[in-house]
């Protein structure tokens, strides 16, 4: 009887520990929304991690599918790699019978990991239950775009910017102060050691990383950048920090940070993102400004958008004359996500506050907007088709609709600017096209890190010889160019026949190449439409007029003397030189070699040059500049230095007669009477309608 009791007093026990472990999961699910909700991220992820593993798969499955799919939407959100793995488990336990929309959490991760055939596959999984969505739209046809868009990266040069980042910190959204770009501001969490301030014993509940903080720098007489430090007077004497930087727990305050920052063109006026948690409930981000007088910059002042204060806002952008302040929020009346919205100033109120509108704006988040110096806006999304992640957008205003919202023109910046994983907070020196921006491409735990863009300038140039047609270098050779863009150039070749010209942006060129016993050449050449720097090579290959010409790649059909299709590239080099030579007159001959009948081969040949002549005048020759002229074996070559240097045999000056031909080996007779049936041409005057 004892034991008895005892067994049923163990079994109770369990039961109860049951009872109590599933009630104490069920609670800390509850926390771990209530955290996820209000945008702690990190601390909900971690504890979703830790009830994940306690969850049965067989008794607990639809209770561990939606802890797979929220561990997975903090991973993603926070940009850790292991989002995939959850959201794969929350499919495999049958998430999407709840939500389909894991099909599409997973497309994006994938797609953020360059995993873009894996992607596009659930991009179209999601796309059967839901053809209009428009993020899965763009997601897939990025990935389907994605081999040619590598293929064609931008002229952009991207480097790391070493003298802005620190190890193991995140460094990002930097800005110019005004428009002389001399000076810079950025967000850091570094740890920098501040009189009065007490280092946390946790980071930040919503990113897992310790606070961020606004930091600046200025170049030196020598153009380097000086050392880096918090910005004087925009911080206020610190409270000491909590303990605990959790807004969830009911202690008095967590601690703010600072970040995503720009300024009027004078750079006198900064607008800068701040947020901080107050009593257990998340405040939201909000826009602050602040005003330098001499060195320091005055005590920030919030700045109202939005009567509903509970409505947040970050990432301001002002243009040059401080009347408009674009920033992104996720107010209502938006598209889904953070949108991108725009004020007007009247004397010290924001008014006519207004979303961008579906051009710019998607389902997805838009985030960190710039407006350059010269009106170009840029700003970064992941709705719009892209690399992955958030990529950097450039949005050229066209004018107003019927509406009154402005019309744009939207580019993806491309390799290397994007990337597949987060490229944002873009800002330019001035009205030029280099400047900074901050990414995380590569790095597996999210962190972010300033880099250097530069666009080189477009050159262009084109060099070459100008060479005889026996391969010899014509020195002080005359090349005129000429172009749509207003150029007219006149140079003269080097002694070795050498030649190099710059050439301008979107022209179009003709070169004529000259010397003095030669025919002209003409070339033609443009730079339109070109996307990088390019050098032409633009060889001249003048023809002697005092000596004939040997016509390669001329073909007639065996016996006969119809013109073979492979003859029309010789043909239409005949036809380009004439052009080229308007007031020359030529004698067109045909030559055969040692065999067969005199008096036949003299008739073929004439026919030959006849039909050269005719292919010449239907392509718009003057009948009046050709004489044609069949000569059969009666006129062999004379080899001259060019045919003695490429074969060795045939000495310089040596007449192909039948006589010499006779004394070589087969091969080389052969080889004579190759040279031999040919087709050449003479000039005979060089002054037709001059007169």
């Amino acid at each position: 009887m004892d034991n008895t009791r005892k067994y049923i007093a163990i079994l109770a026990a369990v039961l109860l520990a049951g009872v109590l472990s599933s009630c104490s999961i069920k609670t800390r699910i509850k926390r771990a929304d209530k955290k996820f909700e209000i945008g702690e991220y990190y601390d909900a992820g971690e504890i979703y991690k830790q009830v994940y593993g306690r969850l049965s798969p067989k008794k607990d499955k639809p209770l561990k599918a939606y802890v797979a799919f929220r561990q997975g939407e903090c991973n993603r959100i926070l940009n850790n790699t292991r989002a995939e793995s959850m959201y794969k488990n929350a499919v495999r336990y049958k998430y999407a019978a709840q939500d389909s929309i894991v099909y599409l959490r997973l497309a994006q991760v994938q797609a953020y990991q360059g995993k873009y055939r894996d992607a596009e596959k659930n991009y179209q999984i999601y796309l059967d239950g839901h053809p209009d969505n428009y993020l899965a739209q763009a997601g897939l046809y990025a990935c389907r775009q994605m081999t040619e868009w590598k293929n064609n990266p931008s002229r952009y040069r991207v480097s790391l910017a070493k003298e802005f980042n620190a190890k193991r910190t995140s460094n990002f959204a930097p800005a110019f102060i005004g428009s002389d770009a001399d000076a810079l501001m950025f967000t850091s969490n570094r740890q920098e050691k501040q009189k009065g301030k007490k280092t946390l014993k946790r980071p930040s509940p919503v990113t897992g990383q310790t606070t961020f903080n606004l930091y600046s720098t200025r170049k030196n007489q020598n153009g380097e950048w000086e050392e880096i430090q918090l910005p004087e007077g925009l911080y206020s004497e610190p409270e000491e920090a909590e303990s605990e930087n959790d807004s969830t727990s009911g202690g008095k305050a967590a601690i703010a940070e600072m970040g995503a920052c720009c300024f009027t063109g004078d750079g006198k006026t900064m607008y800068f993102t701040y947020s901080k948690p107050i009593n257990g409930q998340d405040m939201g981000s909000k826009i602050f400004l602040s005003i330098r007088t001499g060195g320091e910059w005055s005590e920030p002042k919030e700045v109202k958008l939005f009567l509903d204060s509970t409505i947040s806002v970050g990432h301001p952008s002002v243009n040059p004359t401080g009347d408009t302040l674009y920033f992104a929020s996720d107010a209502p009346g938006g598209f889904g996500g953070k949108d991108i919205w725009m004020a007007e100033r009247e004397e010290d109120s924001w008014i006519n506050v207004q979303n961008l509108g579906p051009q710019i704006n998607t389902a997805g988040d838009e985030l960190f907007p710039s407006m350059r110096a010269d009106g170009v806006f840029f700003y970064s999304t992941n709705g719009h088709p892209g690399y992955g992640g958030l990529d950097i957008y450039k949005a050229v205003p066209l004018g107003y609709d019927t509406a009154g919202l402005m019309t744009w023109d939207l580019y993806n910046l491309g390799l290397p600017i994007n990337s597949q994983g987060d490229d944002f907070g873009i800002t330019f020196e001035g009205t030029s096209d280099n400047g900074y921006f901050s990414s995380n491409r590569g790095q597996k735990k999210g962190i972010d890190f300033i880099y250097r863009f530069v666009l080189p300038e477009m050159v262009f140039a084109v060099e070459g010889m100008i060479q005889d047609n026996n391969g010899e270098a014509i020195a002080n050779a005359t090349l005129r160019l000429v172009g749509d863009d207003g150029t007219n150039q006149k140079v003269q070749a080097r002694r070795d026949g050498t030649y190099r010209l710059n050439l301008k942006r979107n022209a179009r060129y003709v070169m004529l190449a000259t010397a003095r016993g030669y025919l002209n050449q003409k070339q033609e050449l443009t730079t339109r439409d070109l996307r990088d720097s390019k050098t032409f090579t633009q060889d001249f290959q003048l023809m002697m007029i005092s000596k004939p010409v040997t016509m390669d790649n001329i073909f007639y059909e065996f016996g006969k003397w119809d013109l073979t299709p492979e003859s029309e590239t010789g043909m239409q080099a005949l036809v380009k030189l004439l052009n080229d030579n308007p007031n020359i007159t030529i004698e067109l001959s045909a030559h055969t070699d040692m065999k067969g009948d005199s008096v036949f081969n003299k008739r073929l040949s004439e026919k030959r040059a006849e039909s050269c002549v005719r292919y010449l005048i239907e392509h718009g020759i003057d009948r009046e500049r050709l004489t044609p002229v069949g000569y059969g074996k009666d006129k062999p070559v004379v080899a001259d230095k060019a045919l003695n240097k490429r074969y060795r045999f045939i000495p310089e000056g040596q007449t192909l007669t039948p006589e010499f031909i006779m004394t070589l080996t087969e091969e080389q007779q052969e080889i004579c009477n190759q040279i031999n049936r040919r087709t050449e041409f003479k000039v005979l005057r060089t002054t037709y309608k001059l007169y």
